[in-house]
């Protein structure tokens, strides 16, 4: 799979540990995790097991995730992939998150239609989902400017911080 990912002002490169330091201030804002099935963390021991974790799914070929780098800076901004990845059916879950700092710029946006464009062309990908908690409005007006397709809503579908909670499902087909 890619390594990395790059934009117009943005690039992604597969997780590394050494991006532990700049993931674990993004996952410690308690606005950054509070729609995400994580609670905030609070060490960056944390951020490493997390790491570890998605490198490993990634070796598996069952998920792959990012770290999002500004191109001018090279600072990590945020994080984003594919929560699952399901080459039997053709089909992968999209996960993203930034820092609060580098909400309402685009960012997120140009990260996802990248993936978009990798998943489709590259990975062979047909169906792209998103699974975003109702209160998400950002992250709901992002999809839908993507022309993701609203499916309905998966009731008490994840438990997140300890209770059920609804999920959105959107999902975009490489023939859209």
């Amino acid at each position: 799979m890619m390594t990395k990912i790059v934009t117009e002002r943005l690039l992604l490169k597969e997780m590394d540990n050494s991006h532990s330091t700049s993931l674990f201030k993004i996952w410690s804002d308690p606005a950054v995790t509070k729609f995400m099935n994580i609670e905030r963390f609070t060490s960056e021991e944390q951020a490493v097991q997390m790491i570890e974790l998605l490198k490993q799914l990634s070796k598996e070929k069952k998920a792959i995730r990012y770290s999002i780098f500004l191109s001018k800076t090279n600072q990590i901004i945020g994080s984003c992939g594919f929560n699952s990845l399901d080459f039997e059916h053709l089909k992968a879950e999209i996960g993203y998150d930034l820092g609060k700092d580098f909400w309402g710029k685009g960012y997120a946006a140009e990260a996802l239609e990248s993936l978009l464009n990798y998943a489709f062309h590259s990975l062979n990908i047909q169906r792209i989902e998103a699974k975003i908690e109702p209160g998400n409005t950002p992250s709901i007006k992002l999809v839908e400017r993507l022309n993701f397709q609203f499916e309905g809503t998966l009731r008490q579908a994840e438990k997140s911080k300890g209770t059920f909670i609804d999920l959105n499902m959107y999902s975009k087909l490489k023939t859209d």
